[in-house]
């Protein structure tokens, strides 16, 4: 269970986890040179850990080689240096097969995304993820989100699993992650890990940590390392006057603004790689590009966030 060195890796982060987006080329393969560098650059500037191909990384838009071929440039850019976990996803028999490649890939655990399209009922789930825990030797994160919800009941059994370590919430349901908290902690031994997995995870920070949930993805970390860093430290310090004024002045307009397309969650993120410096291409369908507008306010966001920076100095 959670004695697992992921667990013990992940349980303390030095820094954000680190969700890197996949790079394209203008043909719209895959830029495995690019990607390189922007995982390095990633692992450099203070990730905690890279969950490669997972939501920000396109995992829906990846064949299974392509897949495979970013996991591994991933480990090898990490070198050991942070733990690699890697999105597994679609129907169990599709899931297992990325588990495998992941696995092959010298992944150091699985990110499991909810199944294809179904809504299943608790049975259904539970025996997806649990068949999915043991079809390899990687620890695995559930996620939950969209068609993937869990009852406290079936996250005490997805704890009490083989090789599953932690739960990852995309749902933003405070009350249903109490009481799953509040249940797993009375009913299963050790420690098993929360994350915070709501697209820019920062501006729910506080209210997270509030029912001990601090390890959170942070999208930020891809184009703006030093603020999600910031951000980070003061968070996990205690020192809410620097939380509040991120928030404020760069995390809920930055927010605001992906809420004004569908997919942005990826596509702004994307785009403000670009605009920092590295191209590493446009979304695939079906996910589109922001508009112009968008993206000039995006960049607008990006240069407020660095002066909040210089001001708290």
């Amino acid at each position: 269970m959670t004695s697992a060195p992921l667990a013990a890796r992940l349980s303390i982060p030095s820094g954000p986890l680190f969700f890197p987006v996949t790079a394209y080329d203008r043909e719209g393969g895959i830029d495995l040179d690019v990607y390189r560098e922007h995982v390095r650059r990633g692992v450099e500037a203070g990730a905690a850990a890279v969950f490669a191909c997972c939501g920000t990384g396109e995992f829906h838009a990846l064949t299974p080689e392509e897949f495979q071929e970013c996991v591994r440039a991933a480990v090898e850019e990490a070198a050991g240096r942070v733990p690699v976990v890697a999105g597994a996803g679609y129907g169990t028999a599709l899931a297992v097969r990325y588990a495998r490649l992941a696995e092959e890939a010298g992944a150091d655990g699985l990110l499991a995304m909810p199944p294809y399209l179904v809504v299943a009922g608790q049975e259904g789930l539970l025996r997806h993820y649990t068949e999915l825990a043991s079809a390899t030797s990687l620890d695995v994160i559930v996620y939950q989100r969209d068609n993937a919800v869990f009852t406290p009941e079936t996250v005490v059994s997805l704890a009490r699993a083989e090789g599953i370590i932690g739960f990852k919430d995309g749902l933003g349901d405070l009350d249903l992650m109490q009481r799953i908290v509040s249940t797993v902690r009375s009913e299963v031994p050790g420690d098993f890990l929360y994350f915070n997995g709501l697209p820019t995870a920062e501006l729910t920070g506080l209210a997270y940590r509030g029912i001990g949930i601090t390890l959170y993805s942070s999208a930020v970390f891809c184009f703006a390392p030093e603020i999600a860093l910031a951000f980070h430290q003061a968070l996990g310090s205690g020192d809410d006057a620097t939380v509040n004024r991120l928030i404020d002045g760069f995390y809920r307009p930055l927010v605001e603004l992906r809420a004004q397309g569908r997919g942005y969650a990826v596509s702004l993120v994307k785009a403000a790689v670009r605009l920092r410096g590295l191209d590493v291409g446009e979304v695939r369908p079906p996910l589109h590009e922001p508009s112009e507008d968008h993206v000039k306010q995006l960049a607008q966001l990006i240069e407020r966030g660095y002066a909040l920076l210089k001001e708290g100095m």
